[in-house]
Order: C-alpha cells, then sequence, then structure tokens
C-alpha cells in the first residue's frame, strides 16, 4: 500500500513538473444533445410508468468536479399525455377527462459517479465507464389553456461510458416530482378535470402529479483541467 501511495505523488510531482504535453489531460466541461421519451403519473396513471410515452429532445452543459462528482444543466422539450380511459380506478360519476401538453424543463443536477470516471490515470483506478445517481431541482412550463408553471424535484440513476478520449455516452432514467395536481388539467372550464377529483386536497408528499424521462445522451468534452492530478 505504502508503495502505491509513494508511485502516486512521484508521478503527479512529474506531472505537475514536465511539460503539460507530455501528459494526456482531463476536461472539465460536457456540451451535448439527450433524446428519450416522457411519461406521466397522476390522477389518469398512478401505477404503469411507461404509459402514453412521449417523444423528448435536448440538450446538457455538464461540469465535472472530479472524478466522482459533477453539476449538469439542462434544457428539455417533451411531449406528456395521459386519459383516465386507461386508469385502473373509478372516478366521480364515472367521468372521463385526457389531456396533452408540450412541456419545457430547465434544471439542475449533481451527479455522483460510483467509479473514479475517466479514461486516463490508471494508476488512480479510474474507469472509463461508470453508474451514477442524480438528484437536483428545476422548473417545468406545459402548453394549454390553462398554462402550467412548477419547480420539479429529479432523482435517478445512469450510466454513462468513454467512448473515446473527449466523447461520452450515457442513459440515464429520472422521475420529476412537482409540487401541484394540475399537470393533467390543460382546459380552464370543464366539467371534470383532474384538479384533485376526488376533492382531497393536495399536499406536498400527497395527490402530486409526477413525469419520468428515459434518455440518451451524446457529449462532448472541452476545457482543460489545469492540474492533471485533479482527481486525487
Amino acid at each position: 500500500m505504502n508503495r502505491k501511495i509513494v508511485f502516486s505523488v512521484l508521478v503527479c510531482m512529474l506531472a505537475i513538473l514536465l511539460p503539460k504535453k507530455l501528459f494526456s489531460q482531463e476536461y472539465a466541461h460536457e456540451l451535448g444533445i439527450i433524446g428519450g421519451m416522457s411519461s406521466y403519473m397522476g390522477d389518469a396513471n398512478k401505477t404503469k410508468l411507461f404509459l402514453n410515452p412521449g417523444a423528448t429532445i435536448g440538450g446538457i452543459y455538464r461540469y465535472n468536479v472530479n472524478f466522482h462528482w459533477a453539476i449538469k444543466g439542462n434544457l428539455i422539450a417533451g411531449f406528456l399525455s395521459g386519459n383516465t380511459a386507461d386508469a385502473q380506478n373509478v372516478f366521480p360519476s364515472n367521468m372521463i377527462a385526457s389531456f396533452d401538453r408540450t412541456f419545457v424543463e430547465l434544471g439542475s443536477q449533481i451527479e455522483f459517479n460510483f467509479f473514479p470516471y475517466s479514461d486516463k490515470y490508471g494508476y488512480l483506478r479510474t474507469k472509463p465507464y461508470t453508474p451514477y445517481l442524480l438528484l437536483g431541482i428545476g422548473a417545468t412550463f406545459a402548453s394549454g389553456d390553462r398554462m402550467f408553471f412548477n419547480a420539479n424535484i429529479p432523482l435517478g440513476l445512469g450510466f454513462k461510458y468513454k467512448i473515446r478520449t473527449g466523447i461520452n455516452v450515457g442513459i440515464e432514467f429520472s422521475m420529476r416530482k412537482l409540487f401541484a395536481d394540475n399537470l393533467d388539467v390543460t382546459e380552464k372550464k370543464q366539467n371534470f378535470d383532474l384538479d384533485a377529483p376526488y376533492k382531497i386536497e393536495s399536499s406536498i408528499m400527497k395527490n402530486q402529479d409526477w413525469y419520468s424521462l428515459t434518455l440518451v445522451s451524446l457529449t462532448w468534452e472541452f476545457g482543460l483541467k489545469k492540474d492533471p492530478c485533479h482527481g486525487m
């Protein structure tokens, strides 16, 4: 163990003292595209995770703090829909309602990589792939006669892989918790709508709408880090 520590320290000292061209370096930033599907969960769909999926596309920026932590920003546009005819529960007077919306999301998440993520610095036991967890905060805007705007909390997991130096691919699944129950209400006047259909008052932890995102990403790295031993 002591030999490994001494070796790592010596390599880092050489990396700092010798010209940077002699060492492959790590990039601090990533920019890329994402695409996949979105799915609504709420009063019109309580249990089926991928019911009525819609297309989703957007862009992401990621700042790699170190081998284990990253900060990500995203701008996403997609489509959500639902229909009580697909629900397995019975609504008052057997009423039926449906909705469809185009939505835009602006958000930021913190990512934790399970493995030290890099295709360089093998002496630090880095790997060019890793599963990761994400948690963040965002805002969702959705179209309709009754427009929707609300905060969301993203929570999910993913997997990313460096297919070559400077290029990453990834896949992730996340749930977006909203703090409102009217994502599925698009019209200002309806005989029956999905904003508390049972007249049960919503709370932070109860009777709120959600949506999920299943996304594939492709990113390009740029901006060399100053210290080639930053990941220690």
